[in-house]
């Protein structure tokens, strides 16, 4: 028998609202989830934990164009993110996915062979270091969050994107090799172009996860979490301050 995973479907969510919403899930409940979003309300940047906004963003620009900028509680690098980015995450317990090992690099090459079927036409999908790419061309970049006996994987999956908006990303200091020093738009790609719809693209990730789980359908509004206004979210919105080092 399959183990059962919850299947949350929204469109349009606020990222920092599903980013919270992870964190509470991964940390404060026993089940397996699965949160799919497609896109978000607004142009916002997202840091990873560790992130320094003075080596990842150019702050003065973010800050002239009001676009926010979040540091979420997983690991991962920096992405900006729009309604033209698509959000899948998979937060599991240990031995929902048999012999999975509790560890960053197992954790990203068996989600290489999950989403492999969502792109079957496509022959040039493959995990490049943490990114996923279309030969050497990133579209899907991930984060992770590893706790005692659970573990997180986010996935922003690039549909479309504005080249004005990646302007407000400096390159990165720890970039992956296969990067080669590239500028954004040589470096990243869109799923738009492919041979599939976008609602064909959500459509066949709801098909892997049936492959590894035994899918129950859940509402936002239905999870029962527990009632605390005081919960210490780690994810959070950056002040003017922070972003300028002050």
């Amino acid at each position: 028998m399959l183990p059962l995973i919850r299947l949350i479907r929204v469109k349009g969510l606020p990222i920092l609202q599903q980013l919270q919403l992870e964190e509470r899930l991964l940390r404060t409940t026993s089940h397996n989830w699965c949160i799919i979003n497609d896109g978000t309300d607004a142009p916002t940047i997202v840091m990873g934990i560790s992130g320094k906004p003075e080596q990842l963003i150019e702050v003065e620009p973010a800050l002239r164009d009001r676009i926010p900028v979040i540091k979420r509680f997983s690991g991962g690098g920096t992405v900006i993110v729009d309604g033209d980015t698509v959000f899948v995450t998979l937060i599991c317990n240990q031995g929902a996915v048999p012999t999975l090992q509790l560890y960053p690099h197992p954790i990203m090459a068996w989600t290489e062979q999950f989403y492999a079927p969502a792109f079957r036409r496509i022959p040039d999908f493959r995990l490049r270091e943490h990114d996923y790419a279309l030969g050497d061309r990133k579209f899907g970049g991930n984060a992770q969050s590893i706790t005692k006996g659970r573990w997180l994987h986010h996935t922003s999956f690039l549909w479309d994107y504005r080249a004005q908006n990646m302007a407000y990303l400096k390159l990165p200091y720890r970039a992956p090799k296969y990067r080669l020093e590239r500028s954004h738009s040589d470096f990243i790609c869109s799923l738009k172009d492919l041979s599939f719809s976008r609602e064909i693209f959500l459509e066949n990730i709801v098909a892997a996860l049936t492959a590894h789980f035994s899918l129950e359908k859940v509402e936002v509004k239905d999870i029962d979490l527990p009632v605390d206004n005081k919960y210490p979210h780690t994810t959070r919105v950056l002040t003017t301050e922070e972003l300028r080092g002050q």
